[in-house]
């Protein structure tokens, strides 16, 4: 009966300790992790993608809740407007200038409350960099410009506001 007993214990415990391990960050569901490295290859990649547009962008992860996109442009952004949208923008290389706020001039569009423009009127000009973070808030016109011959990739994650 002792042995029995033993025996069930030692289970117990092995059954315990394997449930308790953590799993690796690799098995977590919705875990993702780019390297600088591998931003780096993606960015280079983007600059021989640009459109007409002067932009060339990728989704990193779409979790449904938000998106991770990776943007490269060569000159400046159309103005923009998202009512349900809030976009982070780490900047990953190159130089820009955002342009906040203001009166966004020719506004049209409104699908999904998405609003483009032909330019911005007053706002603020903030001067961007590698390692820069931006909050930009729901219904915020916004503009990414580039000095010419320039460039800017950043990593943009889009939520919806609380």
């Amino acid at each position: 009966m002792m042995a029995a007993m033993r025996v069930l214990l030692v289970a117990v415990l092995a059954v315990a300790a394997h449930v308790f391990v953590p799993a690796s960050a690799a098995d977590l569901p919705g875990f993702a992790l780019w390297k600088s490295d591998e931003l780096k290859q993606r960015d280079k990649a983007l600059s021989g993608k640009v459109g007409d547009d002067h932009s060339a962008r990728e989704t990193l992860a779409d979790y449904k809740s938000h998106r991770f996109r990776l943007l490269y442009r060569d000159a400046d952004g159309f103005p923009e407007q998202h009512d349900n949208i809030v976009d982070v923008v780490m900047v990953q290389s190159g130089a820009g200038t955002l342009l906040l706020g203001g009166q966004m001039v020719n506004r049209r569009g409104g699908t999904n409350g998405e609003y483009m423009g032909t330019s911005i009127e007053g706002g603020e000009r903030h001067p961007l960099g590698p390692g820069d973070i931006v909050h930009i808030p729901a219904t915020v016109p916004h503009s990414f410009l580039v000095p010419r011959g320039g460039h800017i990739t950043y990593v943009l994650v889009k939520f919806p506001p609380q």
